[in-house]
């Protein structure tokens, strides 16, 4: 197509006499265009379309209906029912025309790379091996939009406190903040709207302002909006996750900082070649400097203390100096843990490392109490090794049950073992054994099994009254044409009589007490 400025160049050499073979050898056209070019006076032309194949619109509107908007149906119809030969593209701008089609999307608006502007933050979930066991991690991530620096840290759980954390972390280690945040509509941060529409959680718009900053939403479905950060994710996902160990979450996260802000910093970005690292130190003069001593976010916990002196937090237990047993609170920030008593900061005890349970902890230089927690949980390994004491009958219920979904296993093993102290170690592996073949594990029937057992005495126990009768039933004939259950997996669950007698007869100074 030839543009309007040639155009209208040909039609003005044609005023002045140029002859027009002299203008076609000079813009190397044909003659022919010439002439239509000067007939035109050197305009566009104003071109409209003309359909060649017109469908009626209550045709296409009754047979959108009745293939329930699958625009290959319609076109198979049309084609082979109606006999019109349209194309499918053809279909679909008719249909778009008739508003019947799906519409595209609306693309996300570009913004220019301005210094100081712009960061984005955005989490993902993947599942990484993390000390040798495949976890759940939440990965949080915030991206410079125009110097390209990153920050990453990985999380158990993430909420809107450790939202907080998070970006206190990356500012401070930045020294600066950009104006403003982009994020996806996210509970986290939004209390009601979508896109520009959004409305930021008070909390979460006065957390932002101490550093300068503003939450913006993006428009639903516009996730490119924040492309760098889901760049970001792949580039992690890709570079830093493959072929990595981790021995735990502070491993990975002490990884991920040497990763994310010394390698990336340094290593030329694709296609443009900027250095993270050197562009920062442009866009240092644009962004907003933070104070070197902002304090971080923080949580208040009120707690009761023991007789011995512990404040119970998070699983774990933090002695309280003094002799007093008031009610404390708590500060708990990203990393440590305050305890103030009226107003005065008593002791400061850093957090334990991620999986830390049940552990009590004592300022730093000092004896540790002599006492331990009132309230402190005990495990059941003790309970879970006693009876596995006891034969392998007991062990094998044990496999089964503690793998059963749903067994809350510290609290079944010390009621199992309380059982076993309740009746005599005959009764109990007979208890067990019946259990098994029956595959039961709530506490409650095991005790009527246990009860059972012992009113039964050196008798051999009954089995379960089945009425020979039950193959004449109508319901019975009615489903006796499918295929037998295979039950012979249950054969080997009990050993033989035989075998049972020869384990008993194997114990010596053990004599069989029926109760």
């Amino acid at each position: 197509m030839i543009d309007p400025d040639m155009r209208n160049a040909i039609y003005q050499l044609h005023l002045k006499g140029i002859p027009l073979r002299k203008i076609s050898s000079q813009f190397k056209i044909s003659r022919n265009t010439v002439r239509s070019i000067i007939g035109q006076q050197g305009q566009m032309p104003q071109t409209v379309r003309k359909d060649k194949i017109h469908i009626d619109p209550e045709l296409l509107g009754r047979l959108y209906r009745e293939c329930q908007g699958w625009i290959q149906r319609v076109h198979e119809k049309l084609v082979e029912e109606e006999d019109i030969q349209v194309s499918y593209p053809t279909l679909t701008r008719l249909l778009r025309e008739l508003g019947l089609g799906k519409s595209r999307p609306a693309r996300c608006d570009r913004v220019p790379d301005e210094p100081g502007l712009e960061m984005q933050h955005d989490t993902t979930v993947y599942q990484v091996p993390l000390a040798g066991q495949r976890t759940k991690i939440i990965t949080s991530l915030l991206y410079l939009r125009y110097s390209k620096r990153r920050y990453l840290k990985f999380y158990r759980a993430f909420n809107r406190f450790a939202m907080k954390c998070f970006l206190h972390e990356a500012l401070m280690h930045w020294g600066y903040s950009a104006r403003q945040c982009i994020i996806d509509n996210t509970n986290l941060a939004r209390l009601r709207g979508s896109g520009s529409r959004a409305v930021i959680v008070p909390e979460m718009a006065s957390f932002a302002d101490r550093y300068g900053f503003e939450f913006r939403c993006h428009e639903i479905r516009h996730a490119n909006r924040k492309a760098g950060n889901e760049r970001s994710f792949w580039t992690a996902e890709t570079s830093f996750l493959p072929g990595r160990t981790f021995d735990s979450l502070e491993d990975m996260n002490r990884q991920a900082l040497e990763w994310a802000t010394d390698r990336l910093d340094h290593r030329p970005v694709s296609k443009t070649g900027l250095i993270p690292a050197k562009a920062f130190e442009h866009e240092r003069a644009y962004l907003t400097e933070l104070p070197p001593h902002l304090i971080g976010p923080y949580i208040a916990h009120e707690r009761g203390t023991d007789q011995y002196g512990y404040a119970a937090f998070a699983g774990n237990y933090y002695w309280v100096p003094g002799g007093k047993r008031d009610e404390v609170k708590l500060l708990e920030y990203a990393d440590r843990l305050k305890i103030f008593q009226q107003r005065t900061c008593l002791v400061e005890y850093e957090l334990p490392a991620d999986g830390v349970k049940n552990e009590r902890f004592s300022p730093a230089g000092q004896p540790p109490p002599r006492h331990l927690p009132k309230h402190r949980k005990h495990g059941s390994m003790q309970e879970e090794k006693r009876l596995r004491g006891m034969g392998r009958g007991v062990e094998a219920y044990l496999d089964y049950a503690l793998q059963t979904a749903g067994i809350q296993r510290h609290r079944f093993l010390r009621k199992l073992f309380a059982l076993s102290r309740r009746v005599t170690e005959a009764i109990f592996a007979r208890t067990l054994q019946r259990a098994l073949r029956y595959r039961v594990t709530h506490i409650e029937t095991l005790e009527r099994i246990a009860w059972f057992c012992i009113s039964q005495g050196d008798q051999q126990l009954p089995e379960a009254d089945v009425d020979d009768s039950f193959r004449e039933r109508p319901a019975y004939q009615e489903g006796c044409l499918t295929d037998e259950p295979d039950l012979s997996i249950y054969d080997d669950l009990l050993p033989d009589d035989d075998e049972a007698d020869n384990d008993r007869a194997g114990q010596p100074g053990k004599e069989q007490d029926d109760g």
